[in-house]
């Protein structure tokens, strides 16, 4: 035989013998220092990846990127607001297809750690939770409320039907589960942390559960009997004192998220830490026997409108930008940084004698476009649906939307000088006064009001509010709804008689053929463009001013001229050969009418 047959089939039998370790069904148990791998001792070097935030396209790639580096684990959130989007009306297909991400990881010879929660904060809107448990009057998350409860048990039994036969007690390759997220820094209820784990195991969990939370939070985040994970210590000594205090002085021990960078929100500084920092931790907590999951291995993107954001007493509302390249070893597009290189080295060290670890795959190819130009631009008021009418302003939550835009509509006496606020405005605010744009507010500088001066006559009062992300962590989840959520005053006085326009663009609005009303009013751009050989992009929008942006009928995310993102990732798998379609929601700046596509992101670039 040829030499490089031979090496060929050798690397053949090694693939098959790692799929073959997760065929069968497992023993997976807790040592007194070690987890227990079918009685072996076992240590995940574990990287988390979600699978709404990467092509499903592309799962598979970056499972071999994970093997790459030395990893043999991927940890994954569940997102209840991804799967049950509608009370009762659930999505398991497509990117949602969490069974099929499993399997995939299965098959590129990795185990998983999953996380359904079915909180999950993760930078993601409203913590995972959806929309419409607001609807619900009197219903509480995180909490004992029975409607709470009731919505919680269907949502998990559902998630067990997809994933409790791929468990590795039942063959499959899900190691353990995580019970809630981080509770210990919500609250201390022992007695919620067990109706979570007993339902859990009714959906069909019946295999190691754990919590984690980080190390202030751990005594009231853990339930005694499971393990008790931690996030964001990486001291082993502190590590084992922690798990040892809250586990009848035993182990395993894992990290359960070990962070090597930060996410980012908008107005605020791109966040970066160097890989030196991390390589010394890195090698001393492999070297102590603790496992570990890289929070994040790899970001991605948020899309879709689901980027969350914080707020607290002390901190102003912070909304996360769609981004999610979180500094991590794999940037948003896949590709492996010189933190990956560097961490690959370290983990190298402390695999199994004779493991060899596959070669990195190269960069994924990349293009520039030339100058897009928008063939097509549509005020905002030539798309608007049929109204709904109300005496005060509704939310969202009452409309029945979940993200996206509201535009609330009314007239108004003119002939006078006045200050317009809105009270408790969720998020962001355009003003228009007879379809012209007078001015923006924003929760983020907590802007709520401007002084307008109003025509003679009766006016017409236009106010177009986005939803920016519902906060994922803190006290705040339990006042998270949208819109205008209390009043709005003009001259201090309530303004009522509303109509309401629901513009949720969870698919491109139909535009109607009519003369266009209004001027320097937010725009739908659309336009085409056509690809010799498709390949990742990414979209300059450093000279727009604010909206998303959809190609080929995928939600790309949000963009902002505040930075510091200033480009949107374009995957080479949602562009196609020929002619593509692209389409914007400007805000701020509708007359402008071209963009193009270059190599690089600008993720660090302020204004």
């Amino acid at each position: 035989m040829k030499r490089t047959g031979l090496i060929a089939l050798l690397i053949a039998l090694f693939s098959m013998n790692a799929g073959a370790q997760q065929t069968g069904k497992h023993t997976f148990e807790l040592g007194d220092t070690a987890f227990l791998l079918d009685g072996k001792p076992l240590l995940m070097i574990s990287g988390e990846m979600h699978y709404p935030r990467v092509p499903r396209e592309c799962w598979r790639e970056r499972m071999k990127m994970a093997k790459a580096m030395g990893l043999n684990t991927i940890g994954t959130y569940v997102f209840w607001n991804v799967h049950e989007p509608e009370k009762g009306h659930y999505d398991f297909s497509g990117n949602n297809d969490i069974a099929a991400f499993v399997k995939t990881a299965q098959e590129e010879g990795l185990w998983v750690v999953l996380r359904p929660s079915p909180y999950v904060c993760a930078e993601w809107e409203f913590g995972g939770y959806p929309y419409w448990l607001q609807q619900i009057k009197g219903l509480t998350v995180r909490s004992k409320e029975p409607q709470y409860l009731e919505a919680y048990r269907n949502y998990i039994k559902a998630v067990g039907k997809q994933l409790s036969p791929l468990l590795v007690n039942h063959g499959g390759n899900i190691l353990m589960v995580q019970i809630e997220n981080e509770y210990g820094s919500y609250s201390n209820d022992k007695d919620y942390l067990d109706i979570n784990r007993k339902m859990f195991i009714e959906a069909g969990f019946d295999c190691l559960l754990y919590t984690c939370d980080p190390e202030p939070a751990i005594k009231d985040g853990h339930l005694p009997g499971l393990l008790p994970a931690i996030n964001g210590v990486d001291d082993p000594a502190k590590v084992k004192k922690l798990i040892n205090e809250n586990h009848n002085g035993k182990g395993p021990y894992y990290i359960a998220e070990w962070y090597p960078a930060w996410f980012d929100w908008w107005g605020t500084k791109h966040h970066t830490v160097p890989y030196e920092k991390y390589l010394g931790k890195l090698d001393s907590v492999l070297s102590a026997g603790i496992s570990i999951n890289m929070y994040m291995f790899h970001g991605g993107t948020t899309r879709d409108f689901m980027n969350g954001a914080n707020a607290n007493d002390h901190a102003p509302y912070e909304p996360q930008i769609s981004s999610y390249d979180y500094d991590a070893p794999l940037d948003e597009a896949g590709n492996a940084t010189e933190k990956f290189r560097q961490f690959r080295n370290v983990i190298a060290k402390h695999l199994p004698a004779g493991t060899v670890l596959p070669e990195i795959p190269a960069a994924r190819p990349v293009i520039e476009i030339p100058d897009i130009q928008f063939t097509r631009s549509t005020p905002l008021f030539n798309f608007l649906p049929a109204p709904v009418s109300s005496v005060k302003p509704l939310t969202f939550e009452d409309l029945g939307q979940a993200y996206g835009w509201v535009l609330y509509s009314t007239t108004v006496t003119g002939n006078q000088k006045a200050w317009l606020k809105l009270k408790e405005l969720r998020d962001y605010c355009i003003v228009m006064v007879n379809g012209k744009r007078v001015g923006v507010l924003d929760r983020r500088s907590g802007l709520d009001s401007l002084q307008l001066q109003l025509p003679a006559g009766k006016v017409k009062l236009d106010l177009l509010v986005e939803n920016l992300g519902r906060i994922n962590f803190g006290p705040y989840l339990l006042t998270n709804k949208k819109g205008i959520t209390e009043q709005v005053l003009l001259a201090g006085k309530e303004v009522r008689n509303w109509k309401m326009y629901k513009l949720p663009f969870n698919k491109l609005p139909a535009v109607k053929s009519q003369k266009s009303i209004g001027t320097n009013v937010p725009a739908l751009k659309e336009g085409t463009f056509v690809l010799n050989t498709p390949g990742d992009t990414y979209l300059d929008m450093s000279n727009w001013g604010k909206g998303a942006v959809w190609i080929n009928g995928h939600h790309l995310g949000r963009y902002w001229e505040v930075g510091p993102q200033q480009t949107i990732y374009v995957p080479a798998e949602w562009l196609r050969k020929g002619t593509n379609n692209i389409a914007v929601m400007e805000l701020i700046k509708p007359e402008m009418n071209k963009v193009s596509g270059i190599t690089h992101p600008i993720l660090d670039v302020l204004k």
